[in-house]
């Protein structure tokens, strides 16, 4: 990249602010709502209009909470039912249930809205348009209580608000790629590198490895800061949301007027990012190594689009129904077998996210089910515990690159680590079956206590582990086509997410003991770890992306 090519740190540090506000704001619905307090609202919703097993004649109100022995079969007294249609459905699957089909939908959406989002003057509109949805959605918790007669409009709100939530992170991740590249540091180590590699300088080869690595590492270090300026945010909002939760002793209203405020501050704290987000115009360049950089927004004023004479954009016939159609014809192309094997590690990768990412999002939802209906946890104590993980996933973001440069390792390296860290948690809770832990106080996640230090440990893996992720995915990516591919990254973890909660559900409903998902969700952690080692070239990766962008560029010319 030449000097004149390159973003200038204003623009950047704006750039920059703008997409850490963003996750400022919509990570408080990820942290406070969508893993805390939607599974308990649903759950209650779900119990005020349900009833108890065997007769379903004494409303679940009505019960005086009996504890669950970790191996043994609980009885169907101490089960809650609520009538859906014609079916009864446990009042914790309920919950599982609308999670599951809200990210389903979601995986639709994105599939549609991910060629809307690569269209550099729409990729703002995307995120803005769903952070209003989501936020209003999420607000409207506030006037449904769940004695009204329309209570099952809670689903519809939650399946709104997580589908919006989804669609407008798949903009913002789409900004990652570019925001690194414009960083300071790695235009000055590319343009050092491309100076060496015109002057067939003997340190050309070391230089363009120096300039991969600081953009990987750059990469790493932007997405651990969204997460943890994230969690941040949420651990804030659970605290301001445990006075009234606390005062009004864990009601149904308290669980609604939380949700409703990270409605609220996911709507006003993406403001900054409507001012600073680059969006409306862009520039698509060609880079020192051939590779297309979206500069969107941050060149000077007298920069703009010029779009290839032919395409509908040049035409003026653009449009968002088109540009949907496109989108699915192509993530048909994106999954052919032609494509597969030219992105063979890109591949590999999703393969193993989709296991993955189940795994991680269901353990959340999970515990929090199992803490309530199992161990009966009151509210409050499950906020402090929704405040204490994120809290470690902030020290987790920010201590495990630390970790990660002493001990020399690669971001895959660190992701599997992660893994098998997290891969203890399910193994933990499988103990509780074991015949001499029935009678203990301690061990197999049978007290209140160790969901206490669940959270800690917990928290520590999840928020690195979404940071790696993303970042391994980032450097696999053909360059200039960043939306599409976190579109796919996005339905990927969408399309596994909707299989976890389901699958646990129905395990919920068959054996009335939500516990024996812990071998499922064990299950889904461990499998991918093979294929990370020994089937994901990350070097191979960047490579095979980095020709296959090249080659789509000189088709298109």
């Amino acid at each position: 990249m030449s000097p004149s090519s390159a973003i200038s740190t204003p623009n950047h540090r704006r750039f920059f602010w703008g997409w850490l506000s963003y996750a400022f704001a919509s990570e408080v619905f990820a942290v406070c709502s969508l893993t805390l307090f939607l599974p308990i609202c649903l759950e209650q919703f779900a119990r005020d209009n349900g009833y108890l097993l065997p007769d379903k004649t004494i409303p679940c109100s009505e019960a005086i909470p009996i504890a669950v022995d970790a191996g043994s079969e609980p009885g169907q007294e101490a089960r809650c039912v609520v009538k859906l249609g014609w079916i009864w459905v446990d009042s914790a699957s309920f919950s599982l249930y609308v999670y599951s089909a809200s990210v389903a939908i979601q995986a639709l959406t994105v599939i549609s809205m991910g060629g809307v989002a690569d269209h550099p003057p729409h990729r703002k509109l995307v995120l803005l348009g769903f952070a209003a949805l989501g936020s209003i959605s999420a607000t409207l918790f506030l006037p449904l209580p769940s004695s009204s007669p329309v209570w099952p409009l809670s689903a519809i709100l939650a399946i709104l608000a997580n589908v919006s939530f989804g669609a407008s992170v798949v903009a913002l991740n789409a900004y990652l790629p570019s925001l690194a590249r414009s960083s300071p540091e790695v235009v000055a180590a590319k343009t050092d590198a491309e100076r060496l590699r015109t002057e067939s300088h003997r340190d050309s080869e070391e230089a363009a490895e120096k300039y991969q690595t600081l953009l990987s590492r750059t990469t790493s270090r932007i997405s651990s800061q969204g997460i943890a300026i994230g969690y941040a945010a949420g651990i804030t909002l659970l605290l301001l949301a445990l006075v009234p939760v606390t005062l009004l002793k864990g009601s149904t209203f308290s669980l609604r007027l939380a949700i409703g405020m990270s409605g609220i501050w996911w709507a006003v704290f993406t403001i900054p990012s409507w001012l600073w987000l680059p969006g409306g115009s862009g520039v698509s360049k060609e880079v020192g190594d051939g590779n297309r950089e979206e500069e969107q927004g941050l060149l000077s004023d007298g920069d703009s689009i010029v779009e290839p004479p032919g395409t509908p954009e040049a035409a003026g016939e653009w449009t968002i129904r088109a540009e949907v159609a496109k989108s699915w014809r192509r993530l048909a192309e994106m999954l052919h077998p032609s494509e597969i094997r030219k992105l063979r590690n890109t591949f590999w990768f999703l393969s193993a996210w989709f296991l993955l990412s189940d795994g991680f999002t269901t353990i959340t939802s999970t515990a929090i089910l199992f803490a309530k209906t199992t161990l009966h946890m009151p509210a409050t104590s499950l906020v402090l515990i929704g405040a204490i993980t994120p809290l470690s996933g902030i020290i987790g973001s920010l201590a495990w690159p630390k970790l990660q440069r002493k001990l020399g390792w690669s971001n895959l390296r660190a992701l599997v680590a992660l893994v098998l860290v997290a891969a203890v948690i399910p193994l933990y809770g499988c103990l509780g079956f074991v015949p001499w832990l029935k009678g203990a106080k301690f061990g197999g996640l049978t007290t209140k206590g160790e969901m206490w230090a669940l959270a800690v440990y917990f928290g520590s893996v999840y928020g690195a582990f979404q940071s790696y992720a993303r970042s391994v995915f980032a450097e696999l990516i053909p360059p200039g086509e960043e939306a599409r591919w976190y579109g796919l990254y996005s339905i990927t973890d969408k399309s596994s997410s909707f299989f976890g909660p389901l699958v646990v559900g129905l395990i919920a409903d068959a054996t009335g003991n939500i516990r024996f998902a812990f071998f499922f969700l064990f299950f889904m952690l461990l499998v991918p770890v093979p294929i990370l080692l020994g089937a994901v070239n990350v070097e191979q990766g960047r490579q095979d992306a980095a020709r296959y962008s090249e080659e789509k560029d000189t088709s298109r010319r």
